[in-house]
């Protein structure tokens, strides 16, 4: 009990815990989208807009990869840090290596996958004729590095739940400035084109991988024998339990994804844009709009550990004042979010390329409205994590699918019939206002819970 109550996550100030645990998770998660951010930026600027039209085709199975990620990072870190948090150090050492088993598990399968139904994917997922064969060369090149990319989103939790968040940051880091260095090179340098940002991005995510899997190799806490990475059910059943509420939340990312890129297809057909128009436009604001939302999950990221400790340990107070702080810098960096995508929605799709007049119009509404609720955005997927975070895995995958799938997904197929591509756009602010006021429902209720547990004990 002595190593418990020396534990710094359960006796440094809170404020000082969540600088030093969620900025490098802001930074990782940053830089981590930066991979799809810089390929936007390089191959808009060579192919046009046909070229975002294809990356934003190929992001769903970028989507499916982080919540691979998620569900085996998180799950395992979660349960990592609550077995270590009530001194079960055996417990703690099997799921840890459980969840590195399930990251290189899943990312080969998910890449054989893809490379086998890679047509039918492009085709399911939105792809116009004209759009196809960007598509098809470029995801047919980044699906080589799945395995990669999964181990280095979800290692990194791992390695922040064993107390480094820097390298885990460093790790993150190093291969976006490697995709960043060589696609120019190889795009205009070797004339590679879109194939040559598919390459840039591999080799990246292959030296982060590689850098990850060298930590994982020698934690500091813990020694992970070899043995704990085959796949077991006492190691992979709790970390699924305690991952699916952030899988989901991807999951239902992917979903709304392909809906939205079908429905922009069919609706932006009848309408005076094509088709083409709304899928580029929608593709760099999903990408931008990654942007904001890497600091709130890397927010949401860099709690856990500090919740998932002190609740473990009983320290409810602390829980409830990670909570506070984190949800406010959410907040506070959704305000600067909300206010930018909205007074300078221009030059925002301007960075990606250039287009017609009737593109940047249609570009400037559709981030208008469908980024209006920017500002409350934030409360969900911390909620939602810290529902995970204290092993309430069923609350967490609720209110992780009620943006996304309850409310999102049926409105994007019921407005449009009725406002027609407008009803797109308006699909998601009514979404986010429902879900926020949810959260707050729910949460308020679980911390007057954790003070009648408090006086109890």
């Amino acid at each position: 009990m002595e190593k418990n109550q020396n534990n710094p996550l359960g006796t440094e100030p809170i404020g000082t815990l969540l600088t030093r645990f969620a900025v490098p998770s802001i930074i990782a998660m940053l830089v981590s989208s930066l991979y799809n951010i810089v390929d936007q930026f390089f191959i808009g600027r060579s192919v046009g807009m046909l070229g975002n039209a294809a990356t934003n085709v190929a992001f769903p199975l970028s989507i499916t990869c982080t919540a691979l990620s998620l569900l085996c990072g998180i799950g395992g870190a979660a349960n990592f840090n609550l077995s270590m948090g009530k001194n079960q150090k055996e417990k703690a050492v099997k799921f840890a290596g459980g969840a590195i088993g399930m990251m290189l598990t899943l990312g080969i399968l998910l890449c054989i996958l893809a490379q086998i139904f890679l047509n039918p994917m492009m085709l399911a997922f939105g792809a116009t004729d004209q759009v196809l064969e960007y598509a098809l060369t470029y995801t047919g090149i980044t699906s080589l590095g799945f395995p990669f990319l999964i181990v280095t989103t979800g290692g990194s939790n791992l390695i922040r739940a064993d107390g480094s968040p820097k390298f885990s940051m460093i790790c993150t880091l190093t291969g976006a400035v490697i995709n960043t260095i060589l696609d120019p090179l190889f795009i205009f340098g070797l004339d590679m084109g879109i194939a040559g940002a598919a390459w840039a991005t591999i080799i990246g995510q292959v030296v982060s991988g590689i850098m990850v899997l060298t930590y994982l190799s020698r934690f500091k806490t813990v020694h992970i024998p070899l043995k704990t990475l085959i796949p077991s059910k006492a190691a992979w059943f709790p970390i699924i339990s305690l991952g699916v509420a952030p899988f989901c939340n991807q999951l239902a990312m992917m979903i709304v994804q392909i809906v939205m890129n079908n429905t922009l297809t069919y609706y932006g057909g009848q309408s005076s844009y094509g088709s083409d128009i709304p899928l580029a436009c929608a593709g760099i604001i999903s990408k931008v709009g990654m942007i904001f939302f890497a600091i709130v999950i890397g927010i949401s990221q860099g709690i856990q550990p500090i919740i998932s400790f002190n609740y473990g340990a009983g320290k409810y107070d602390r829980v409830k004042a990670a909570y506070k702080k984190a949800v406010t810098a959410a907040i506070g960096i959704s305000v600067v979010a909300f206010l930018l995508f909205q007074l300078a929605p221009r030059q925002i799709i301007g960075i990606f390329g250039s287009g017609s007049e009737e593109y940047f119009l249609f570009a400037e509404k559709f981030f208008r409205i469908y980024m209006f609720f920017t500002f409350i955005n934030g409360i969900q997927p911390i909620t939602a994590n810290t529902f995970t975070s204290i092993g309430k895995a069923g609350k967490g995958v609720f209110l992780s699918l009620t943006r996304q799938i309850i409310f999102l997904l049926p409105l994007l197929l019921i407005l449009p019939v009725f406002m027609g591509i407008e009803g797109v756009m308006f699909a998601a602010p009514v979404a986010d206002g429902i879900a926020a006021v949810l959260c707050i429902f729910f949460i308020i209720r679980e911390f007057k819970h954790m003070g009648s547990e408090r006086k109890e004990v």
